[in-house]
């Protein structure tokens, strides 16, 4: 078939037909960092889908639509869900919103904070509290052990 018989917004409608952002089933513990972001995220996609209605509506562009919609679900529904936990002055065991600094076996010390899924960035040394990691470190104190892929690690400090 001729593209000439192929209406002009075909393309603009397909793009415009963007799956939901997937919502993780685990329990969404924020800190109050992360709360912070999931409310600025929500604040965006509020703003970006007002100025797609202000532009011109849905006809003008399709996609813009599409996007701020989807995204102003997933936030809102991430901050409907949100467990907000404080931070704890306890200071000897791994937990939720903590730093913990382990050495491997291979000789690498490694610093993470476990926060919550939205918030985190291991390249930038922070893991989710659903990650392996976390979940083979918590409720460990300095000096104990854990296996971690296959490897022996020692907590040498919690903050």
């Amino acid at each position: 078939m001729s593209v000439a018989f192929t209406k002009e917004g075909d393309a603009e409608a397909t793009a415009a037909d963007l799956p939901d952002r997937p919502i993780s089933p685990h329990p969404n513990l924020v800190t109050p960092a992360g709360m912070a972001a999931i409310e600025a995220a929500l604040a965006d996609a509020r703003a970006a889908y007002a100025a797609a209605q202000h532009v011109g509506g849905i006809e003008a562009d399709r996609t813009a639509m599409a996007r701020a919609t989807r995204d102003l679900r997933y936030y809102a529904a991430r901050r409907a869900n949100a467990q907000l936990i404080e931070p704890s002055a306890e200071t000897d065991t791994v937990r939720f919103g903590g730093g913990v600094t382990i050495d491997r076996e291979d000789g690498r010390r490694q610093t993470f904070r476990i926060v919550g899924e939205d918030e985190a960035d291991p390249a930038h040394g922070s893991v989710s509290h659903v990650s392996p990691l976390a979940r083979a470190l918590m409720g460990k104190h300095v000096g104990d052990t854990a296996m971690l892929a296959g490897a022996e690690v020692e907590i040498v400090a919690v903050s």
